[in-house]
């Protein structure tokens, strides 16, 4: 019996490790919201990381991009087509949804707003 609950224990500690391994907030503290990102340096993104998440991987320091109202199609595996003037993602720059299979985006969507989230100095 305590090799079964041992093992058990073993399975929930991965399960949780995994799960926190795919949330790309974990471990990471919240900063003030800024009005643009850079996104010449960063290592991904935008991407959609979740249902209505979308985040910009710069290394170190992990954005999460916040939208102005409703935009239909934030999902992981769709894309996003932005519009894009220069190096920089900022607040009211409209980009569109694409849904994977699908050849028409959606309607436009804005961005409002990014938040970064940084790693917890021990």
């Amino acid at each position: 019996m305590r090799g079964k609950a041992a093992i058990a224990a073993a399975l929930g500690l991965t399960l949780t490790l995994s799960a926190a391994k795919s949330d790309p907030f974990a471990g990471r503290v919240a900063g003030p919201p800024v009005q643009c990102v850079d996104t010449s340096t960063t290592m991904s993104g935008p991407v959609i990381a979740d249902k209505g998440v979308i985040v910009i991987n710069a290394g170190r320091r992990v954005w999460r991009a916040k939208i102005r109202g409703q935009c239909f199609g934030i999902q992981p595996f769709n894309t996003l087509l932005i519009d894009r003037w220069g190096s920089q993602v900022c607040r009211n720059d409209r980009f569109r949804v694409l849904q994977q299979g699908l050849s028409i985006p959606s309607a436009w969507c804005f961005f409002d707003g990014f938040v970064p989230y940084d790693r917890v100095k021990k």
